[in-house]
This record gives structure tokens, sequence and C-alpha cells, in this order.
């Protein structure tokens, strides 16, 4: 059967595409402009002149502002930061979603309560315990912390309850332990939530501005959205050149993404909300 022609629908589908799009479009836009073009009125969305003057004087890496390392800093904080957490939330999940311990449920409890705690909360102790370690102005200060998570436990449990028991049941039978049951049937069968939590923390991560700020104290260890703040001047803004940052640190994400979305997609929709 043929569909009818909905002009409402696709009139709600422009508006949002607006929405979603125009700010992005803004910022590449505004990148390719020169910092006059920014300061004249009235404002064009589109640059007159189109130049890369703003990338040229951002990727010209000084001691004041190494680029480069500030990119490095955050790509391996992220990735790093979402394995760890993948690793402690799908071992934890496992635990609470298929082994009987006593106090189960009032362990899954206790973790399900500190999300309703804000997250500044936690921002003193763990600068406490980083200082103890002498972590502080480490990469191990943007790794380590928020690693055991209570949205990456509650996540993967919530996934592994939807997976057919039988599979471990059968691995059981060959004679699989609890580990080799976890690690050759249960992880792989986990992929889609496995890659969705990698991703959730990776930006978590990659997008985190008030912590590297509080731990991270040398110009060359800091990550790239706190290197890019330091390219605003005390009395005057460089516009095309703080967008044009914007654009190299939202490049890994897009590319993360297009990779993975399928994955992505697939692990929200099979992590429900059973038990």
């Amino acid at each position: 059967m043929k569909r009818r022609f909905n002009p409402f629908f696709w009139l709600v589908l422009v508006i949002l595409t607006i929405i979603f799009a125009g700010p992005l479009l803004a910022i590449v836009f505004t990148s390719l402009k020169t910092g006059v073009e920014t300061r004249t009125t009235p404002i064009s969305f589109l640059p007159k002149e189109p130049t890369l003057q703003a990338y040229q004087t951002l990727f010209a890496s000084n001691s004041q502002s190494p680029l480069g390392l500030w990119f490095l800093n955050s790509l391996l904080s992220a990735s790093a930061h979402a394995l760890l957490v993948v690793a402690v939330a799908s071992l934890a999940g496992y635990a609470l979603a298929r082994m009987n311990f006593p106090g189960k449920r009032i362990v899954f409890a206790m973790i399900i309560s500190t999300l309703f705690v804000p997250g500044f909360i936690f921002m003193m102790p763990n600068f406490l315990i980083l200082n103890s370690l002498n972590w502080l102005d480490t990469l191990w200060a943007l790794i380590v912390p928020g690693a055991a998570g209570a949205f990456g436990v509650f996540f993967m449990r919530q996934f592994f309850l939807n997976l057919p028991i039988e599979l471990e049941e059968s691995a059981r039978i060959d004679g699989a332990g609890p580990f080799r049951t976890f690690a050759s049937i249960v992880l792989p069968n986990a992929k889609p939530a496995v890659v969705t939590l990698a991703v959730l923390s990776f930006l978590a991560n990659w997008n985190d501005f008030i912590w590297p700020i509080y731990v991270m104290f040398s110009d060359e260890r800091l990550t790239l959205p706190v290197g890019l703040s330091r390219l605003q001047g005390a009395y005057t803004t460089d516009y095309p050149v703080i967008m044009a940052g914007a654009c190299v640190a939202a490049v890994p994400v897009l590319i993360l993404y297009i990779f993975v979305q399928r994955y992505v997609i697939e692990g929200v929709a099979n992590s429900g909300l059973k038990g």
C-alpha cells in the first residue's frame, strides 16, 4: 500500500534538524571566519571570506598551548577509563545478575543509591585519596576515579538479566567454570552492551571539564577541553580559534560513533528494565 504524504511529519523533521544541526554548523562556519568578522554587526551565519587562519593558529603549538599533548592526554585517559569501566561494570553486573550470595539485594540497593548523590560530593574524598597515592597531576587521576560507577554496573546487570540462561547452563554441563563461562559465553554475547558502555564512558571522560581542572596543574598534562579554555584571553576572545578547537575535539567522537552506532542502538534496545 502506498504511503500517504504527511507534511506535518516533514515539517517537524526539518525543525528538529535545524535545532540539532544549526549550532554544529555555526561552530564550523565560525571557525572559518576571521576574528574581525566575528565581531562585526550584523552577524553573518556564513563566512564572507572563508579562511583556515584559526586552524593554523590552533596547530601552531608552543609551550603555552601544546595542542598535540592535550589531544593525546584526552585520548589516552578517555580510552583507558572506558576499558576500566567496562572491566569493572561487566564483572560486577554479572555477579549481581547471575550469582547468589548473602546480602545481594542490599549490595545492589547500596550501589543504586549512589546514583542519587550529586557527583560534586565525591570530589573532595577522591582528591584526598589521589593525593595520598601521589596521583595528582597524572593521568591516573583522570582514569581511575569513576571507574566503578553505579550506572555501568546497573546497565550491564540489566543486559545480563535479558541473556538466555540456557547458554550458561550448557557451558557448565561441558565443564566450564564461572570465569570461563563469563569470558567465553556471556561476554561475547554482551558485545552491544559492552560497546555502548565503553562509548558512554569515553564520551564522559573526553568531555569532562571540572575534574581535570581540579586535579591537573601542569600545562602539558591538561586535557583538550581544559586546554582549549586556556586559548581565551583575559580581555579578548578569539572565537574562530576556540570554534576550531571545538571542531578538532568533536572529530574523534564523530568517528567513534560512526563505527559503533549499530552496537549502541542494539545495546540500548536490549538493556531493558527487567528484574
